[in-house]
């Protein structure tokens, strides 16, 4: 699969966030959610819930989020204004997600 492929790439030795856009929905070439689940270890369902509900038409994506090591993979849409919705509604807890992850000290 070749999200997957591209996904695992990226991944490789990297810590932090990677965001895919499109392939969410429910045409048949919509195959981004399958290929990210092949790779994550971890789903992350908290951030995919908190994306969907920023508009309405978030109920149509199947979007996921999840874990690949010390690597965040959100989905979002294939639309601009969709994608930057979706990420707004979580980028805030991004970067404390990313320290928990590198096993970092937080305060909560």
């Amino acid at each position: 699969d070749n999200v997957a492929a591209a996904l695992r790439e990226m991944c490789a030795g990297f810590s932090g966030l990677i965001v895919s856009t499109g392939g969410t929905g429910f045409a048949p070439r919509d195959q981004t959610p399958e290929g990210t689940r092949a790779v994550i270890e971890r789903e992350a369902p908290g951030l995919a819930e908190a994306m969907r509900l920023v508009n309405p038409l978030g109920r149509l994506s199947r979007g996921v989020a999840g874990i690949c090591g010390q690597v965040i993979i959100c989905n979002t849409p294939g639309s601009p204004k969709g994608c930057v919705e979706q990420l707004g509604a979580v980028i805030d807890i991004v970067p404390h997600a990313i320290r928990l992850l590198a096993d970092t000290p937080t305060t909560h």
